[in-house]
């Protein structure tokens, strides 16, 4: 989004050859594909009252950080005051190309995805297998057993949700699969698809041997940040993302923080001081909506008026008749314990440690008390609680978190000059993953 003198510019890439107006992207996986709600009336409302000159369907090629242009893909250029960065994040495909093509294979991004599998899952597969257990497949894993279609689910970690959740907590969201029928195969990675002679696919081999007979297929592995236009522009842009500063403001490739071009949602990485100022790049609904409040305003702000983006991190997913809350960064521990409630019944709430402070909270049907432990964090309250709450459990002892080591994607430079006036940073041109 680049604001010009002649009024504000939203620029949209095509997606699969489809200009999308914006979308709500939470329901997809949940509600349309139960068919409780069209996917192509998930679109946002629009404010006609916003003097905004809309360009769908045409993408942005490049950027000319030193004229203050945005390329188009159709030859055009935008100039802007400032630019806000929001391209957002694409469905990660399979690793075999020659497997795209599959008719039965689907990715979900996007409501035309989520219209299609909706249709494939309505007219009752004989089985459907999920390759990936995160947040999103596990979803259509549930909206599979809520439409009584059976479906594998392929996990090359220890346990669903472990990415987000750590293994402690992940084994609890496994025991729920399985109890409401999923197959699920953790450690087991999907090795082919095939295909008949007319290109439907039929069957897939895994990494544990089995072979199974699957008329579709969801690839749930991740997503990829859009930042390939931004290459040569000079900003820190890669497969991490694209780096700002607390205020959403762009970093260069030298380091230096920019005041014209801000960065926002899913994009965007940035420092948080709640967690030693490591860089987040969150995926999540709540994320973008707080972080482009916070960027809008930057943008229109002095220096001296600027808000940083300190929001903790929320997110929620409803699966197998549970409805899953986090606030915090439940990554970001070595301990987690179970603070109240009750595991076997799926009711309770495990707060999240890092060296002796509470860094998350992750709530299982016990939303409600999400916002005691987001002040409990904010405040830096010590680990492991030690006040009584309501359903108190016996045994409530920390144990080792179980958090998948995540090596931060490596930015390679080669730095040039002398004097300090003279030394530059520049990115080494590498394939993006």
């Amino acid at each position: 989004m680049g604001a010009a003198p002649g009024g504000l510019h939203r620029l949209a890439d095509r997606d699969r050859g489809r200009a999308l107006p914006p979308y709500d992207r939470p329901p997809l996986s949940k509600q349309a594909l139960l068919g409780q709600v069209p996917a192509r009336r998930t679109t946002l409302p629009r404010y006609d009252a916003l003097d905004a000159d809309w360009r769908l369907g045409v993408a942005a090629t490049g950027l000319d950080l030193r004229g203050k242009q945005v390329l188009l893909a159709d030859g055009e250029q935008v100039g802007f005051d400032r630019l806000l960065i929001a391209t957002g994040v694409r469905a990660r495909p399979g690793p075999n190309e020659a497997e795209a093509g599959l008719d039965g294979l689907f990715a979900l991004r996007t409501p035309d995805d989520a219209d299609g599998l909706r249709r494939r899952l309505a007219a009752g597969p004989g089985r459907v297998l999920v390759i990936g257990a995160g947040f999103t497949g596990s979803e259509v894993a549930s909206a599979c057993r809520e439409l009584d279609v059976p479906v594998t689910v392929a996990e090359r970690g220890p346990a669903p949700l472990v990415g987000a959740l750590g293994a402690v907590i992940g084994g609890v969201a496994a025991q729920m699969q399985r109890d409401h029928g999923v197959d699920l195969r953790c450690g087991v990675q999907v090795e082919a698809l095939e295909g008949d002679g007319s290109g439907r696919l039929r069957r897939a081999r895994l990494s544990d041997g089995s072979t199974l007979d699957v008329e579709v297929a969801v690839a749930a592995l991740g997503s990829i940040r859009n930042v390939e236009w931004l290459e040569g522009s000079g900003l820190a842009a890669g497969v991490w993302g694209v780096a700002c500063d607390a205020g959403c403001r762009a970093v260069d490739a030298n380091g230096v923080v920019t005041d014209d071009v801000f960065v926002a949602g899913d994009v965007a990485r940035f420092p948080h001081p709640v967690y030693d100022y490591q860089y987040l790049a969150l995926e999540h609904w709540g994320n973008a909506v707080a972080q482009a409040e916070i960027a809008a305003h930057n943008m229109i702000s002095a220096q001296s008026g600027r808000w940083p983006h300190l929001a903790l991190p929320e997110f929620w997913s409803t699966q197998f008749d549970t409805e899953i809350k986090s606030v915090g960064v439940p990554t970001h521990a070595d301990q987690v314990v179970i603070a109240q409630g009750s595991v076997p019944e799926r009711r309770f709430v495990a707060a999240y440690g890092c060296r002796g402070r509470i860094t998350a909270a992750v709530a299982f049907n016990q939303s409600k008390w999400l916002e005691f432990y987001a002040g409990l964090i904010d405040r830096a309250a010590p680990f492991p609680p030690s006040f009584r709450t309501v359903d108190q459990p016996t045994d409530g002892h920390p144990v080792a978190a179980e958090v998948p080591d995540r090596p931060t994607p490596q930015a390679t430079v080669v730095v040039t000059g002398h004097r300090p006036s003279e030394r530059r940073a520049t990115f080494v041109r590498r394939t993006y993953l």
